[in-house]
């Protein structure tokens, strides 16, 4: 059985930091952005990443930049249709990945976003399996560099979504290191609970890490855990054991953690609800 971490995320300020921090998590993730990646940012960035694991935080994740500009990171971007937007994700994962290495920690990059631009973007390929193939041959790069110290996030669009078998086997056969998304997945299915239940099984074995979130499956909303229709009980003894997981959950406040943290009450009582159930 999955037994829930105390894992979350904020970015490099040490206010937010700070809010997290006296909380005692086991996972702390740092949501970048591209003003991370200017020498002062990015010397900013390794010294609170330090700061984090000096007060004993082992398991540490970077996730990519969703932006530039106005557009999200998107790894289908062909280069020579946005080339300042491939270069900046080549450039930054690079960095990424060079931080990892010094520090121990991990890499997160989306293999993929949702919306009209990325739909535009798999558009200038022959076909929806040529763009996805297009990913593949990027993420296999990004392995190259980065090793165990990469993983990849599933999205809510065709080039890299759980919930089909097929595109999971796709994906399987490259062995990455998977990030799970519990709400995008649910969102792709469409509120689908059975499929997002096999999804998990299915990928369980890869999956490194999990975002826990709840949804209402029809729009990227990232709810509170029990507050959405993903059938918790359900989830959790499909999920790796092994992995790591954070609450990625809408904040009121980024100052302030609370709905994240109520996340793990939730998902701790059911835990042990359970546990209990199975010692009958």
């Amino acid at each position: 059985m999955f037994h829930p971490q105390l894992g979350l995320k904020g970015s490099s300020s040490r206010k937010q930091i700070d809010d997290r921090l006296r909380h005692h998590p086991q996972v702390y993730e740092f949501f970048t952005a591209a003003s991370d990646f200017t020498p002062a940012g990015y010397q900013h960035l390794s010294d609170a990443i330090q700061y984090v694991q000096s007060r004993g935080v082992r398991q540490i994740v970077l996730h990519h930049p969703m932006a530039f500009g106005k557009y999200h990171s998107d790894v289908v971007a062909p280069e020579k249709d946005y080339p300042e937007l491939y270069r900046f994700i080549e450039e930054t994962t690079g960095q990424l990945i060079r931080l990892a290495d010094d520090l121990n920690v991990q890499v997160l990059v989306h293999g993929g976003y949702s919306g009209p631009t990325v739909e535009h973007m798999v558009a200038l390929y022959p076909s929806v399996q040529a763009a996805r193939d297009a990913v593949y041959r990027r993420l296999d790069r990004f392995v190259r560099a980065g090793g165990d110290h990469i993983m990849f996030e599933n999205s809510i669009a065709p080039v890299f979504a759980y919930g089909d078998p097929d595109q999971e086997a796709e994906i399987l056969a490259h062995h990455y290191r998977l990030a799970f998304d519990t709400s995008h997945c649910f969102i792709e299915l469409h509120g689908d609970t059975q499929g997002l239940q096999a999804s998990l099984s299915h990928l369980a074995p890869a999956v490194v890490h999990y975002h826990l979130v709840d949804s209402l499956g029809q729009t990227h909303d990232s709810l509170t855990l029990g507050t959405g229709k993903i059938d918790w009980a359900g989830v959790l003894p499909r999920l790796n054991p092994h992995a790591s997981s954070i609450y990625e959950i809408n904040l009121h406040d980024q100052a302030d953690c609370q709905e994240q943290l109520a996340s793990h009450t939730y998902l701790s009582r059911l835990a042990d609800q359970l546990t209990h159930q199975e010692a009958r």
